[in-house]
């Protein structure tokens, strides 16, 4: 079963950079059909889908967070990645990886992340 694992600074300045990684466990991340995405719950709202890397590397963003989001990967390390850029105290959130394969849906535990001077 594949399992996932978030890590990353809890706390990020306004107008830095959000880097968080995803660990990914059970599985690999270039097996076929698989597509590792970024999502995240802000406090009292719900879930918003930020973007994938899907199993060939292609990536696809939120067209709301496109120009700030990037995401990446380290298959060597069965890893993926999230970078967001200027952030501000809005992007305050709790951040979860989740990995898709057909009906089986895959999440972390999710990490806090808080956007504060």
């Amino acid at each position: 079963q594949v399992q996932l694992q978030e890590s990353g600074p809890g706390l990020v300045k306004p107008s830095q950079t959000l880097s968080l990684t995803c660990t990914v466990s059970g599985g690999s991340i270039t097996t076929s059909y698989y597509a590792w995405s970024w999502i995240r719950q802000p406090p009292g709202k719900g879930l918003e889908w930020m973007g994938v890397i899907a199993y060939d590397g292609s990536t696809y963003y939120s067209p709301s967070l496109k120009s700030r989001t990037s995401i990446s990967r380290d298959t060597s390390k069965n890893q993926f990645s999230l970078q967001l850029s200027s952030v501000t105290p809005e992007d305050t959130a709790v951040y979860y990886c989740n990995a898709e394969w057909g009906a089986w849906d895959y999440w972390g535990q999710g990490t806090q992340v808080t956007v504060s001077s």
